[in-house]
């Protein structure tokens, strides 16, 4: 770690940290009460009064209803708000809460939240406290999970979530600079205690990276490596793009019917094979009705299919379906020399499909 990872960050550094928001109309920042909320909330704060116009900002704390120091935290979070001179309220996530998947289930509601706020207050952007660090852990959760280029690529600087954009201003800024922040102007903050719950992954993986540190494996690094996959994880992104274009012209007079879409089987195999793999993705996300797919499932759909073309059954050039797949909500088929993507019919109560 050099020395500026514990230096606090610098009025100057702050406004660098925000210039690309300064002629939003609004911004809700995402306020815990954690340290990395906090530092936001108070380096925001300063770079707004720095302006002499600028966005409005709003702090919205989400209280999970999960832990009893939560409304607490919630009250700290308010009074120190209020003392920045900007605008409070906590949301609460209402309801039964699952008994698996918790950690999704809450950032989900969260994040849900956040963007109702952000709508009511009239906000271009939702902030949140993402730091090196998370982007290291994410890194790591998303390594061990066995994800793709895409998955592995972390989070972005900016990405768009319940029609929101939320954005990032703190990825690049290790944890320790904010808490060093936070010190300088004597201001303290919460400590979750979940953060340190071995129950669930992203602790278990937090306790691992100082021992990945010792091996050159460090915060830094990771995140290193975060931005280059993302950087060549866009580069593919660019030749699906190219390739989508190149089976429509192929089309020619075999336009797929509307809500549809449909590639020439031949032309489809001869691309690279993670190219097909995320043409394949994006057309059952974009047609199925069941939430995203996996990535394991789709590889599996696509080695059926390349299986079936390249046997060259004759029933390739007619119009029998020789594959016929449901996907994530999605019909997939190989028909006629081509592949068909729809969404697929409303599942029946007992697994079968309504006809129309």
């Amino acid at each position: 770690m050099s020395d500026d990872d514990n230096s606090p960050i610098s009025a100057r550094a702050a406004k660098q940290l925000f210039a690309e928001l300064k002629g939003s109309p609004a911004l809700v920042l995402a306020v815990s009460g954690g340290p990395d909320s906090v530092a936001l909330m108070w380096l925001a704060a300063r770079w707004r009064r720095s302006l002499s116009r600028g966005p409005h900002l709003t702090v919205v704390t989400v209280d999970h209803g999960l832990r009893p120091e939560a409304a607490r935290e919630a009250r700290e979070v308010k009074r120190l708000a209020t003392e920045l001179g900007l605008t409070h309220q906590t949301l609460r996530w209402r309801g039964v809460k699952p008994t698996t998947g918790l950690p999704a289930a809450a950032r989900e509601a969260r994040y849900r939240l956040l963007a109702q706020a952000a709508r009511k207050a009239g906000a271009s952007h939702v902030l949140t406290a993402h730091t090196r660090d998370d982007q290291a852990e994410t890194l790591l959760m998303r390594l061990v999970r066995g994800s793709g280029l895409a998955g592995l690529s972390a989070m972005a600087r900016r990405t768009e979530r319940h029609g929101i954009v939320l954005a990032r201003p703190l990825l690049d800024v290790p944890k320790s600079q904010l808490v060093a922040t936070l010190k300088r102007a004597k201001i303290g903050f919460a400590d979750d205690p979940t953060n340190r719950d071995t129950a669930f992954t992203r602790p278990r993986l937090r306790a691992l990276l100082p021992q990945l540190a010792t091996e050159g494996g460090d915060a830094r690094t990771l995140a290193r490596l975060a931005v280059r996959l993302a950087r060549a994880n866009a580069a593919v992104e660019v030749l699906v793009d190219g390739a989508e274009r190149f089976l429509q012209l192929r089309a020619r007079g075999d336009a797929p019917q509307a809500g549809s879409r449909s590639y020439e089987a031949s032309a489809f195999a001869a691309l690279p094979e993670e190219v097909r793999l995320r043409l394949l993705l994006r057309a059952v996300n974009a047609l199925g009705h069941e939430g995203p797919a996996e990535l394991g499932k789709v590889e599996t759909l696509m080695a059926a299919l390349d299986e079936a073309i390249a046997a060259r059954s004759p029933a390739v050039a007619t119009g029998r379906a020789i594959l016929k797949q449901t996907l994530a909500g999605a019909l997939i088929s190989l028909t006629g020399g081509r592949i068909h993507v729809a969404p697929a019919p409303a599942r029946r109560s007992k697994g079968t499909y309504e006809g129309t």
